[in-house]
């Protein structure tokens, strides 16, 4: 096909996809899943248009994943606006660590023991579908930061962190393969004390100060000039300096690009509680900053105090981020569609049914005992948990940084179809789900109503 044949494939596809918006919201179809089965018609085993290896293309692929990561991650620490005693940030540190902790050891046993992978690789396997995906998460994840719901809450903040404690385990695995003798005191020192606890630290601590800092700076600048002009560039300064400032350390660039999110959001909060909108009631000015404002009127804006310059600072943010998040996700997963056909292996849908019906569910229960959090959003958070782009960054992380041979792509190919897996099963129950839910919630808020009355 040529180019202007691609072209006008491409502009069909996404003009397809933008008509049909409303019904596939309404529907239990995902937009990921059909962009999934665009990939898998465009690949060998329908039309036979394209050949894409994503594993013999590591490098290329690391570095999409890693942009459509850090977008993703940052618009949701941006859309996280709560304070960090709130109950959603404790129950996200229990689901990302010590829930994760339990979930990469639950799915090494199983891949070691079912499919017969060495230790090192179920280690590595394990700590590359454990984690659950910000990008594909849209469903699942906070709306906007007004968002309190705790079931939303917990996921955004589980999906913005898990990188803390699912790519140190793959480092480890890696470290593994990449030595023949035993590891030694001084080589497990170092892992534990760069890549983990300096990674986990450093990643947090740059991420999070360079947010707030640029935060407070572009909206002092910006008040004082009166300036009205969008600001979307300021969301894409934070995502690579953040990133790129804490992977030039050998800290965590994913955990950098969250807390830049949070430390925005940090920022705004600090404004708006400093310099409260005028001729605002009380509600109003607890509102975030970017409700406040409509960036389609900037220009007639007659007071353009701190806090609306912040609101619209971080309005242009959010809007930037998720057309960034989204344009890279479409690709990503119609590329995945395409390599499936190279990357099929029956063995992972085994895996799959092990880890969403048995593993995953297991290790939150586990790690949210004592939460005080209702066993039935506890059972809902085990069972969402999609899988997607993370683990795709993190199969082409391993083979860039020493993983290959026979089984290492056996365990990719199982990986591969563990996430189709997750893609189409998860987007097919995530909405009769959540609407099965909002019914439980209305119907007891109505049933309070009536004892109330």
């Amino acid at each position: 096909m040529s180019f202007i044949g691609w072209t006008a494939a491409v502009g069909g596809l996404l003009l397809l996809m933008s008509l049909a918006s409303g019904w596939i919201h309404r529907s239990p179809v995902t937009t990921f899943g059909l962009y999934l089965a665009a990939g898998v018609a465009c690949g060998p085993w329908a039309l036979d248009l394209l050949h894409i290896d994503m594993v013999a293309h590591s490098e290329l692929t690391g570095r999409l994943t890693e942009i459509a990561m850090a977008a993703s991650l940052f618009i949701t620490g941006l859309k996280l606006r709560m304070p960090f005693r709130h109950h959603g940030w404790r129950m996200g540190v229990r689901l990302a660590f010590p829930g994760m902790l339990l979930t990469v050891a639950g799915v090494t046993v199983a891949a070691h023991y079912l499919i017969g992978l060495s230790w090192p690789i179920s280690l590595a396997f394990g700590a590359i579908v454990a984690p659950t995906d910000p990008v594909l998460a849209s469903l699942i994840s906070v709306n906007n930061a007004s968002d309190e719901d705790h079931l939303r809450v917990s996921l955004s903040s589980e999906a913005g962190m898990n990188d803390g404690s699912a790519l140190p385990i793959l480092m480890l695995a890696l470290l593994l393969m990449n030595t023949t003798e035993p590891l030694g005191w001084l080589q497990i020192g170092h892992w534990a004390l760069v890549d983990v606890v300096w990674a986990l630290l450093g990643g947090l601590g740059i991420g999070y100060g360079l947010g707030r800092l640029i935060g407070l700076l572009a909206t002092r600048l910006r008040s004082v000039q009166g300036d009205i002009a969008p600001s979307d560039f300021i969301a894409l300064a934070l995502i690579a300096l953040s990133y790129a400032a804490a992977q030039s350390v050998d800290a965590s660039g994913f955990l950098a690009a969250f807390a830049a999110g949070v430390g925005l959001r940090g920022a705004e909060l600090r404004i708006v509680n400093l310099h409260p909108p005028e001729n605002m009631d009380d509600d109003q000015r607890y509102r975030p900053a970017e409700e406040l404002v409509n960036p389609h009127i900037r220009h007639s804006f007659s007071d353009r105090g701190p806090a609306k310059s912040v609101g619209l600072m971080v309005g242009d943010a959010l809007s930037f981020g998720d057309t960034i998040e989204r344009l890279f996700a479409a690709a990503i997963i119609v590329v995945l569609g395409i390599t499936l056909s190279q990357h099929w292996a029956p063995s992972g849908l085994m895996m799959a049914a092990v880890l969403f019906i048995v593993i995953r569910p297991i290790s939150v229960y586990l790690a949210t005992l004592g939460s005080g959090a209702p066993r039935a959003r506890r059972l809902m958070i085990g069972w969402l948990g999609i899988r997607g782009i993370g683990s795709i960054n993190y199969i082409a992380y391993a083979f860039t940084h020493g993983m290959g041979g026979a089984e290492a792509e056996h365990m990719a190919d199982i990986a591969f179809t563990l996430i189709v897996a997750s893609v189409l099963v998860h987007g097919l129950t995530v909405t009769p789900l959540l609407n099965w839910r909002q019914g439980r919630q209305q119907a007891r808020a109505e049933r309070e109503k009536e004892q109330d009355g």
